[in-house]
């Protein structure tokens, strides 16, 4: 009689089934870039990354999260409370390109879309701009089709700039960062906003599409004209500057 697995193989088998669903959403996410690249006149997905989360890293959430390793079954409540164990970034050039890969995305038969949260008309506080979907996939094991959860991030050039800058502020500060740095932050995530929104009514003009759904276009172009998007590369400077002592 074959003996149960240990904890290492249990986790290890879970993160596998994590990493092949983040590999199908990629790959459809692939193949419209492909496609678009190869068959249409204009390409919405720049860029396409994904990530998958330690061993380390999951244990270490667990933790937070109060999962007990020795509870009755608990990667079942990791299923439930963690969704960002796999993880896919896609990266446009516009604001209606976002929107237009999403829908591509989940319009696909064999995607569920459990869950959409809308961080560019609702952002957050700090001024944090993506889009995020959490879907789920099937993935066709030897031993039977697992369903698996992925949550796909959805941002523009600027958004993605950043996210990248501010994760890097909180990774300096270990979280905690100087008032003068946050207030950089929601500075500079205004502006990249409104370089967007500029961005967006140009390529509205060039290319002649239709307004987006809801008057998001409108929204885009009233935000436009709050900032200047001259002042993005001052406020991104004034970020990089050390905190006066």
């Amino acid at each position: 009689m074959e003996s149960a697995p240990s904890w290492d193989e249990t986790v290890r088998r879970f993160l596998l089934e994590h990493r092949f669903g983040m590999d199908e959403v990629v790959t459809k996410l692939s193949i419209l870039r492909d496609e678009f690249a190869h068959l249409h006149d204009y390409n919405p997905i720049e860029q396409v990354s994904s990530r998958l989360k330690s061993p380390e890293s999951l244990l270490e959430k667990m933790q937070r999260r109060g999962i007990d390793l020795d509870g009755p079954d608990p990667l079942a409540r990791v299923r439930e409370e963690i969704t960002d164990i796999a993880g896919v970034r896609v990266v446009c050039s516009f604001v209606s390109d976002v929107y237009h890969v999403v829908d591509l995305l989940m319009a696909q038969q064999d995607v569920t879309t459990l869950e959409l949260r809308d961080y560019i008309a609702s952002p957050k506080p700090n001024g944090y701009r993506s889009l995020h979907a959490l879907v789920e996939v099937p993935v066709f094991l030897s031993e039977g089709t697992v369903p698996v959860v992925v949550e796909v991030q959805f941002r523009t050039i600027a958004m993605d700039f950043w996210a990248s800058l501010e994760h890097k502020i909180y990774y300096k500060y270990r979280r905690d960062v100087p008032a003068d740095l946050l207030a950089g932050l929601k500075e500079a995530a205004d502006t990249a906003y409104a370089l967007d929104a500029t961005m967006e009514r140009l390529h509205q003009e060039v290319q002649g599409l239709e307004p987006l759904s809801g008057g998001l276009v409108e929204r885009l172009r009233t935000a436009s004209g709050t900032m200047p998007a001259g002042e993005l590369i001052d406020s991104l400077r004034r970020l990089g500057s050390p905190p006066e002592v």
